[in-house]
């Protein structure tokens, strides 16, 4: 598995043919960009879980956390999929 974080609840894993090879929670196709995304829209930690109901707290403590880690590379992805069109910056 190509693990990149791990907590005992969760862990970010990057897949080259999942999400074009950004981190994702564990086993899902939720990038970590896309949750900070949503965090510079406003919404809550609640929110977000309610939009994501295969995540959990422990998803998005570990994701707050490799965003502080790894910001450049996940801003760089929210930069990418914007220009795509995948996101609305």
């Amino acid at each position: 598995m190509p693990e990149v974080l791990r907590t005992g609840k969760s862990w970010i894993e990057k897949t080259p043919d999942v999400i074009g090879g950004d981190a994702c929670i564990r086993n899902t196709r939720i990038a970590v960009w896309m949750l900070v995304q949503g965090r510079r829209l406003g919404l809550s930690n609640a929110r977000l879980l309610e939009a994501h109901p295969a995540l959990n707290q422990a998803d998005l403590d570990l994701a707050w956390d490799y965003y502080q880690r790894h910001h450049e590379e996940v801003d760089q992805a929210l930069r990418e999929n914007e220009e795509a069109g995948c996101v609305n910056g």
